[in-house]
């Protein structure tokens, strides 16, 4: 359910009632209870004399729409913010770094890939932002555990950056019994390009020849995802 944001009040937080600080709020109801123009104007702290921090919140969410889109902003972008400033800016980005770092942070419990929206829920906040195309491949035991993942390239994807070569000798180091291509596009669409579809199939032959199996090809877009596999395309 969607939070909503409290009054608008002119005058400072510190003066408003008790029950609709976001800090107060927080204490008393819990984190859950905030909007995210609420939780951001914790992280904001103060505002300017015309404008409270959850003015300064709401204001950053409506130019930019969505926290996805708040969380890719550089330090220079944030600062440029009408009431921003360094210290705002590099407290908000250590704060959604910190939210993406949780969220792909290794679990006690090993994850095992079935299907590709696994992969999506775990690498989408580490990869969905990134102004960058970055290709990994998920190595996988013989149970379909993951043991790691490991980056091959970042950059514009082509079959120089990403050769089957540096892609299975990374496999056969790890002892991988089957791996995972994934990638993200910048762009937002996870439409894969002629490019993506040449090395897919230069990764799925190679992997045949080395009898180390590409089970799929995941594109990860802003917010979705894109399987070879689920296409028919890897078989």
């Amino acid at each position: 359910m969607e939070k909503v944001d409290p009054p608008h009040y002119t005058e400072s937080i510190r003066n408003w009632p008790e029950g609709e600080r976001p800090r107060e709020k927080l204490m008393c109801l819990g984190a859950e209870s905030l909007s995210n123009a609420e939780l951001l104007a914790i992280l904001i702290r103060t505002g300017t004399r015309q404008h409270s921090a959850v003015d300064l919140a709401k204001g950053i969410l409506s130019r930019y729409g969505q926290l996805h889109d708040v969380s890719a902003m550089s330090s220079s972008e944030l600062s440029r913010m009408y009431g921003f400033g360094p210290a705002k800016a590099v407290t908000l980005i250590a704060a959604f770094e910190l939210g993406r770092r949780m969220a792909i942070a290794p679990r006690r419990d090993r994850l095992k890939i079935t299907e590709p929206e696994t992969v999506y829920k775990r690498y989408s906040p580490q990869l969905s932002h990134l102004k960058k195309e970055r290709f990994l491949i998920l190595v996988l035991n013989s149970a379909n555990i993951l043991m790691r993942d490991i980056q091959i390239s970042e950059g514009i994807l082509n079959a120089s950056l990403v050769h089957p070569r540096e892609v299975f000798k990374a496999a056969i180091l790890e002892t991988a019994a089957s791996i995972i291509l994934l990638h993200n596009h910048p762009s937002g669409e996870v439409k894969p390009s002629l490019e993506d579809e040449s090395i897919t199939q230069r990764m799925v032959e190679a992997g045949q020849l080395l009898n180390i199996p590409v089970l799929d090809h995941i594109i990860i877009g802003s917010r979705n995802f894109y399987s070879f596999r689920e296409a028919g395309l890897i078989t």
